[in-house]
């Protein structure tokens, strides 16, 4: 292919000789090589002045010879574009065009009072079910009295588990095949309540209120209070006690036994399929077990989790459960 150094370079201008085809335009030219359209004769037919050339020795490709007779009637790129405008405009849709020109706005819907109503909806909706989950889950109570001194003082205030002690029946499985829930079905997803667990449930003398006390005789267990040295014996063990303040007192009765779990006596005890012995850390000072009765499970509303809140002022702290430990082996129950 011939090599062009500039303008001065290009074959000369003039009408197109007989049986010359015109070179391919770019812009606007037909690919199957045929000529270009009719051009005006007035300013619009030329770019920047300079002219359409024809030559033989170029294959398929167009040059612009610079005119400088016509150089001062170019036409801006503008005006090209008004030049060719009526073919041009066929090969945009109506939104190029639109674009084109700058006049392109985006409508933006109206906000329906519906729409917002029901985001509104959903939101609160959501909000309902996140506090319900976590009231299921915790709760907060308030300490009142001194029977859990030294290790709740009055008015701190602390977060219960409820699902500490969560249990599940069995027996709604019992439909699959080759499965049996057994003769006791119901089990605790984590495990029960154990010696030294702080739990918080309400008081088979007084349904409506909340007692805080610790656990000390699980179902089947023998529980003995000496009341001139003021020990406690689990099951023939000698309990060493450091979270309590006092000495273990007892009234007319020292001796209890706990009932086992799904038993008559458990349900003339406590009314229920599992009976708890516990006592306040203020053992001079407390109502509790003692006195004659036990907690069923059922009453339990869960195991202390953390302290948030002592001696007016905010103190976060892990609740003081402890693990039950014995004086003749120095052996204990790991603290939950």
């Amino acid at each position: 292919m011939a090599r062009f150094d500039g303008p001065d370079d290009l074959p000369g201008v003039g009408e197109a000789e007989p049986g010359r085809s015109e070179a391919y335009d770019p812009l606007f030219g037909d690919w199957n090589g045929s000529a270009l359209p009719e051009q005006p004769a007035a300013d619009g037919d030329m770019l920047f002045g300079y002219s359409p050339v024809y030559a033989d020795d170029v294959e398929h490709h167009d040059f612009y010879r610079y005119d400088p007779a016509r150089a001062s009637t170019a036409v801006s790129t503008a005006g090209y574009a008004d030049a060719w405008g009526p073919q041009y405009d066929e090969q945009m849709t109506e939104w190029q065009r639109r674009l084109r020109e700058g006049t392109v706005t985006i409508p933006v819907p109206e906000r329906k009072w519906i729409v917002t109503i029901r985001e509104l909806a959903e939101t609160l909706l959501l909000a309902a079910l996140i506090f319900l989950a976590v009231r299921a889950s915790f709760q907060n109570f308030k300490v009142e009295g001194a029977s859990m001194n030294p290790s709740l003082e009055n008015g701190e205030y602390l977060i219960v588990n409820k699902l500490s002690y969560a249990e599940i029946d069995l027996s709604l499985f019992n439909f699959l095949p080759f499965f049996d829930a057994g003769d006791e079905p119901v089990h605790h997803l984590w495990g029960g309540p154990d010696r030294g667990d702080v739990v918080v449930f309400r008081a088979p003398t007084s349904p409506n209120r909340d007692f805080i006390k610790r656990v000390i005789g699980l179902p089947g267990d023998d529980v003995l209070i000496d009341d001139q040295a003021g020990t406690v014996t689990v099951n023939g063990k000698l309990l060493t006690e450091p979270y309590i303040q006092g000495t273990t007192r007892c009234g007319q009765q020292c001796d209890w036994k706990v009932p086992l779990p799904n038993t008559a006596d458990a349900h003339s005890t406590c009314g229920a399929d599992r009976c708890y012995f516990v006592m306040g850390d203020n053992r001079q000072n407390s109502s509790d077990s003692r006195q004659g009765w036990m907690v069923p499970e059922e009453n339990i509303v869960g195991k202390t989790l953390v302290t948030y809140w002592e001696s007016g002022g905010p103190n976060i702290g892990l609740a003081p459960n402890h693990g039950i430990s014995y004086a003749d082996d120095g052996s204990g129950d790991s603290g939950q």
